[in-house]
């Protein structure tokens, strides 16, 4: 089974030249959760997605692959 790419937070790190670690500093998590979230070997939860978008200054659409 191919694995879905569902999110795009690695992909907007680096637009804004951020780390994964500088990440899970903001956010009070681990740097291998955030690695997980940014491999898409694990999505974060609604609310997590919220704010990592909001840490990082954009719509949480941004954050996320298109279904159409």
């Amino acid at each position: 089974m191919t694995k879905r790419i569902i999110n795009r937070i690695k992909v907007v790190l680096v637009e804004q030249g951020r780390t994964n670690k500088w990440l899970a500093d903001q956010l009070g998590k681990t740097t291998p959760t955030v690695s997980r979230w940014c491999t898409n070997d694990m999505q974060p939860s609604l609310e997590t997605l919220v704010e990592i978008a909001e840490i990082l200054k954009v719509d949480v659409r941004e954050l996320l692959i298109s279904t159409k």
